[in-house]
């Protein structure tokens, strides 16, 4: 039973009640206010969980950290107490994708105040916390142009697509916004890092060998590998909790057709990300290995605590782009489970070291606008 029909039937028991207490005050005073109690706490519950769709079993106490723009890609601290996410929002003067951090709030009534980290300048991406918490990692164009890069023009290409800019180089900053180190130097795209949990590593992708793959380097920037080498978008890489394997999204164009598409974008530095499915294989690239065959786009994987399970987001359920939802899914490919139920767009989920919250992206409670937003919640285990 859901809390909202819990509610109901609690409104109703009291009702109920206080008719038939009419003649018996004495007896069915302490009943009433039992009840009473009973209405108030779950109507309370379910005011501070009005946020999470009734199938949505795995989530508690979802909250809406941001409001307003496009707010997305959140990551955990290494102490799971601050998040760093990329924001977009004309409305307060962020043109394109700017890196802010901030404290999750402990209190409900507490809001979350984010800190721009990033040079306010050019357009960013995937931002990573470094373990110590006091860095992070993330891609820039700014040193390239200071002015936010030129969008492709979806409609006159008859189709959406992503952008794959040549002047994306990654960079360390720390909290105050300074950049410590830049770890590539070049004229391709470099961007999507995330770092391992020993923080030992950090997978990167670029289109420096003519086609976008997976690569690693060490920490501080040396030792850089290809891991993957199939045609077609390697990318948004993460590491499973034992630093072991690497989870990532691919295109995979098999057709004529479909394989002139995609060099035919990737010369233009654009990539369609509407046809991808989930990879798991070992951090030097072996063991490579589908893991889901759903159809349409498949992404935004994260391995779940345990190292056995994948939550990503997809619309392999929908008729048209839309919703987005995410799932659950074992390693070796069984298991699919639904864990949110939106009616838009679910995606970019990421669970905390602890394994007791999950943060995510999505367009639920926007008011019918367009804006996403960062959400947090617990998460509760089957």
């Amino acid at each position: 039973m859901t809390k909202q029909q819990l509610l109901g039937w609690a409104t109703c028991l009291l009702i109920i009640n206080l008719c038939c207490g009419c003649g018996n005050r004495n007896v069915q005073k302490d009943t009433v206010k039992e009840v009473v109690e009973e209405v108030v706490e779950v109507k309370k519950e379910v005011e501070k969980d009005d946020l999470r769709y009734p199938q949505e079993k795995n989530l508690k106490n979802i909250r809406q950290l941001t409001f307003g723009g496009d707010n997305a890609e959140a990551y955990f601290s290494f102490g799971d107490d601050k998040l760093v996410l990329q924001i977009s929002n004309p409305k307060e003067g962020i043109e394109c994708d700017q890196i802010y951090y901030g404290d999750i709030p402990q209190r409900p009534e507490d809001a979350f105040d984010k800190k721009l980290l990033s040079t306010g300048k050019g357009r960013t991406t995937c931002s990573y916390f470094l373990p110590g918490d006091k860095s992070i990692v993330y891609a820039s164009t700014h040193e390239f142009d200071e002015k936010c890069p030129p969008v492709p023009d979806r409609q006159k290409i008859g189709k959406y697509v992503w952008p794959i800019y040549p002047s994306f180089e990654i960079y360390y900053a720390d909290l105050e916004g300074n950049i410590t180190k830049r770890l590539t130097d070049n004229d391709y795209y470099d961007a999507e890092a995330t770092v391992s949990p020993d923080g030992k590593k950090v997978v990167f992708t670029s289109n420096r060998s003519g086609d976008l793959e997976l690569y690693t380097m060490n920490v501080d920037g040396s030792d850089i590998k290809q891991v993957t080498d199939g045609l077609g978008y390697d990318g948004g890489a993460f590491f499973s909790p034992d630093n072991k394997q690497l989870i990532f999204r691919a295109s995979r164009p098999k057709t004529p057709e479909a394989i002139k598409e995609y060099k035919d974008l990737l010369a233009q530095n654009m990539v369609a990300p509407t046809d991808m499915e989930l990879y798991v294989c070992n951090v030097d690239g072996s063991d490579l290995r589908q893991i889901t065959n759903l159809g349409k786009a498949n992404w935004a994987p994260f391995f779940h605590p345990s190292g056995k399970k994948i939550i990503f987001s997809s619309n392999h359920k929908s008729e048209r782009g839309f919703p987005f939802n995410l799932y659950m899914i074992n390693v070796d490919g069984t298991g699919l489970e639904q864990i949110t139920f939106d009616s838009q767009f679910d995606s970019f989920p990421m669970f905390s070291y602890d394994g007791k919250k999950l943060v995510f992206a999505s367009n639920r409670n926007n008011g019918g606008t367009r804006d996403t937003n960062v959400f947090i919640a617990d998460w509760i285990e089957d």
